[in-house]
Order: structure tokens, then sequence, then C-alpha cells
């Protein structure tokens, strides 16, 4: 099975940029997105279908223009589910998850940390979002949680990490965390097969940053422990202009 991860940033804005055509030759079995914006009436889904993905879930956030998951699937899911069942996450439309024949698959968007108050909010997120992980797991242990975590792990996964160690992203109280999330029996399926490859996932607008490549490293493809051996490749796809973040990739043998 092969999995992107990607946010789009606007799945209508990616669509007028032809994203529909990389697509089609990313190929993917399945694709988590972030950041879709959107509402299912304010696009034609028909285009994904005519890629193959016949199996489409949306969840929007209730703020129109705003944040958003979505998974688009060749493989018809057992099980779909929208949120977590706590409501300020789901209210943001957050989490959607996909339960297939020896594996489920997560769409996550994790908050941005950008002033104070949203920063309080992130945190809040992060340690609920650790609890109901948890208790996912033991009913669903084989997981892969595709997504924009907002968050630098280590100094490789950002281009400046002196300058920005006081930036929300790669705050130590959330660099500690992603840590501890990983530590909870989770690989970093990129970082798993390039141990010392520096490469990353977003570009801020500003600055001409993608040009020069000071980047960070926020979009992961987090894969529980007991699917650690089933990691064939996991690889970032900077070559895709659709975003200011580039989409993230990952296949699993033997599913």
């Amino acid at each position: 099975m092969v999995i992107i991860s990607y946010n789009v940033n606007g799945v209508r804005a990616a669509l007028r940029k032809d994203f529909a055509t990389w697509l089609s030759q990313a190929n993917p079995d399945v694709v988590c997105l972030q950041e879709i914006k959107a509402n299912p009436d304010q696009f034609d889904e028909s285009v994904f279908h005519d890629l193959g993905y016949k199996y489409c879930y949306w969840y929007p956030a209730q703020k129109k223009g705003y944040s958003g998951v979505a998974i688009l699937s060749k493989i018809e899911p057992n099980k779909v589910t929208y949120g977590t069942g706590i409501d300020y996450m789901d209210f943001e439309g957050r989490n959607i998850r996909a339960d297939f024949d020896g594996v489920s698959v997560m769409s996550l968007y994790l908050p941005s940390g950008t002033n104070i108050k949203r920063l309080e909010h992130k945190l809040q997120y992060m340690a609920d979002f650790q609890e109901y992980i948890n208790t996912l797991k033991v009913e669903k242990p084989n997981l892969v949680i595709g997504g924009d975590y907002n968050i630098c792990h280590e100094a490789i996964d950002i281009h400046d990490p002196v300058r920005l160690k006081n930036t929300s992203g790669f705050l130590p109280v959330e660099r500690e965390w992603i840590g501890n999330f990983i530590d909870s029996g989770f690989v970093d399926s990129f970082r798993y097969l390039n141990s010392e490859k520096i490469e990353y996932s977003w570009w801020s607008y500003r600055a001409n940053a993608r040009a020069n490549n000071k980047g960070w490293r926020i979009d992961y493809n987090m894969v529980s422990a007991p699917l650690q051996e089933k990691i064939k490749r996991a690889v970032i796809l900077p070559e895709a202009y659709h975003s200011d973040h580039c989409p993230i990739l990952v296949e699993l043998n033997n599913l």
C-alpha cells in the first residue's frame, strides 16, 4: 500500500494548479489531505473518481474556508471515523480515519501555535490527542497517521535551528511532545529510512524561502511500531508545487 499525505492549503486552489494531473502520475492507493479549506459541495469530487479514487471522505471545519481533512482511496475501507469525539478538535475538522484490512490510516492536521492563545490550544490538543491515540492503538494497533504535525522534531528537520529555537513549531515543549509521541509506539517513517538526509516539507511564502530551500520538515507519516518492518519506502516529494507544503509518501509491504 502506497500512502501519500499532503497539506494542500486549499483543495480548490490545488486543483487549479493541476493537482489532479500530478496525483494521476503519483498514483498512491490512499491519499491523506489536510487544510482542504472547503466543503464537498464547493468543488467537483468527480475529478478524483476519474483518477480511480472512488472512495472520498471529507471532513471540513465548521468555519468556512478553514482547516479540514480528507481521505481519498482506491480501496474501499471497512469503516470511516470522522473526528475523535473531542468537541474542540472536531469543530476544526482535524482528524479522519479509514480502517482497511491490516491497517488503519488517519489524516491529521495538528494546530499551529502562531500566538500565545493558539499555542495554548495546540498544547492542549497535543495532550488530548496523545491520550486518544493511546486508547485507539489498543483497538487498532496497525496505524498510520499521516499529516501536518506543525512541529520539527530535531535540528536536522529545520533550516536554522539556532535562530528558530524560540519559534512555534520548534519550541522545546513541542519537540519534547513529538519525541514522546514517537516513543509511545510510533516510527517516523522518513527518518527511519533516511537517518542523515536533510529534506523539508514546508516553506514560508516569504523571502523566496522555497527557492533557497529554507524549509521545515513538519509533515510526517507516523507508522505504529507493529508495522515497522513493513516500511519499504518513505520519501518527501518536493517537485510538487500546489501548496506551501509538499507531499510525503510511505509504502508498506505485505498488508
